[in-house]
């Protein structure tokens, strides 16, 4: 389900029962809308809405926190390029095949998680396996003990890449928990039922409950979006693997 459709249903449910407690309004009897039974479901409800809105802050915290951690780990991914391919070309000529081979796996990336830059000159020059950039160094022939040097730095800098890579991937599969989702989701009902059951009908009270049940479901929205780092509203920016790719083969 996309995170439009779910934030949609959030919506729904919400606002929805704000205008259930509006229609229940009418079938209360007259003792269970007095003075004291109103206060005695603020307090109720009071204490529903302190545990959705801590939940609902963790939440927020969480989504920021991995979009956070995706981003930071896309700036350090560019760095350790542009130094994998410096330390490639102090090597020696010889590793020009290798630069290229990186150069691609940059481009064909750049194009897979960010069609829409596509670049009409682009050309993928390589393999889309970055394990091939490893192969090729471990193939390399040093000659001398700076080349021995170079290329053992090659090496461990090519494996943090693909370790960093393979978080990535890992912190990718991180979502909200459904069932968190679904409980939040309940608390938010009951509370806006509450506020429909003893809300005065007129339409600034209707205009209230409309902009709160899209606020909430907004922060819904902005929830799985930032779980989502690399497509939807909330995209990490290309600039800095686009910034890495202007310096390689240099």
């Amino acid at each position: 389900m996309t995170t439009l459709a779910t934030s949609t249903i959030v919506f729904l449910c919400v606002f929805g029962g704000a205008v259930i407690g509006i229609g229940l309004r009418g079938y209360l009897p007259e003792h269970h809308q007095n003075d004291a039974s109103q206060s005695v479901v603020k307090l109720a409800m009071g204490l529903v809405a302190t545990m959705a809105a801590l939940v609902l802050g963790l939440l927020i915290s969480s989504a920021k926190s991995s979009y956070d951690a995706q981003s930071s780990d896309l700036t350090d991914l560019s760095a350790r390029l542009i130094l994998l391919d410096r330390v490639l070309a102090h090597y020696g000529p010889e590793t020009k095949e290798t630069r290229d081979v990186l150069h691609g796996v940059v481009v064909e990336s750049l194009d897979r998680i960010w069609p829409q830059e596509r670049s009409q000159t682009s050309e993928v020059v390589s393999p889309s396996t970055p394990e091939v950039v490893l192969d090729k160094i471990q193939a390399l022939s040093p000659k001398d003990d700076t080349q021995r040097s170079l290329k053992a730095q090659a090496l461990s800098m090519a494996l943090g890449l693909g370790q960093t890579r393979w978080l990535m991937f890992a912190q990718g599969a991180n979502s909200v928990s459904k069932p968190i989702l679904v409980i939040l989701v309940f608390w938010l009902t009951a509370i806006f039922i509450s506020f429909g059951l003893f809300a005065p009908r007129n339409g600034t009270v209707t205009a209230a409950l409309l902009v709160s049940g899209l606020s909430v479901s907004g922060a819904i929205f902005l929830i799985l979006e930032m779980y989502a780092p690399f497509g939807g509203l909330i995209e990490i920016s290309s600039a800095p693997l686009r910034f890495a790719l202007t310096h390689l083969g240099k």
